[in-house]
């Protein structure tokens, strides 16, 4: 697809980037190009005239990007997603590749990465920051790779420890004994490779919320 025939939405609640974003884009040979101010001017450009590709910023007014994405995907549009973003933590990693997004670029990288990535997504296929793969391989994976090792019994206590819940509430949430959750959760913290002091386990539910949350 050419250029001139790629159908671009824009989304950025900063009006200056979003203008400049917006400029390089016609520079570089982008002619269709719409953009918005915020998530829910996104979500109904989109479900209206369904645009081959949609950048987005994470955080914007009224719904973030990644609610935008999630409400189109529930109906089905044909546009498909390029997250633009400053974050590069590994939760917001993880929620655009349960999302399955097209694409994640960083604000700060060179506009030739953006031009490439929204190539790459118009023509069908997907394109990730080097930052974004770093990050899910470096960070992510091994830390999916030890939860898989993880019982379903052993699952759902982990779940508990994210939602701040003490060996005693869990305990009775699951009518076990207090000890049957105690071990547990040594068998947890052996199988995440965590440090066997009190509070390790607690520490890493807290973050990898994102993680926990997709398991």
């Amino acid at each position: 697809m050419q250029k001139n025939d790629i159908h671009l939405l824009i989304a950025d609640d900063h009006p200056l980037l979003l203008e400049g974003l917006k400029n390089a884009l016609h520079t570089h040979g982008y002619s269709h190009i719409v953009a918005v101010e915020n998530g829910a001017l996104a979500l109904d450009y989109v479900k209206e005239e369904q645009p081959h590709v949609a950048l987005l910023d994470i955080e914007m007014p009224l719904l973030t990007g990644f609610e935008v994405i999630k409400k189109c995907q529930a109906l089905s549009v044909t546009t498909r997603f390029i997250i633009l973003t400053s974050h590069k933590e590994k939760g917001f990693v993880l929620k655009a590749k349960k999302l399955n997004i097209a694409g994640y670029i960083i604000k700060d990288e060179p506009f030739m990465e953006i031009d490439k990535c929204i190539q790459e997504v118009a023509a069908g296929n997907t394109y990730f920051s080097a930052t974004f793969d770093a990050v899910f391989e470096g960070e992510i994976s091994p830390q999916l790779q030890k939860v898989k090792l993880l019982s379903p019994s052993e699952r759902t206590i982990l779940r508990l420890i994210a939602q701040n819940k003490n060996s005693k509430e869990i305990a009775e949430l699951l009518s076990i004994s207090v000890r049957t959750v105690q071990k547990h959760r040594a068998n947890i913290i052996a199988k995440l490779e965590l440090p066997t002091g009190l509070d390790s386990l607690s520490i890493w539910t807290q973050e990898h919320q994102e993680l926990i949350l997709s398991i």
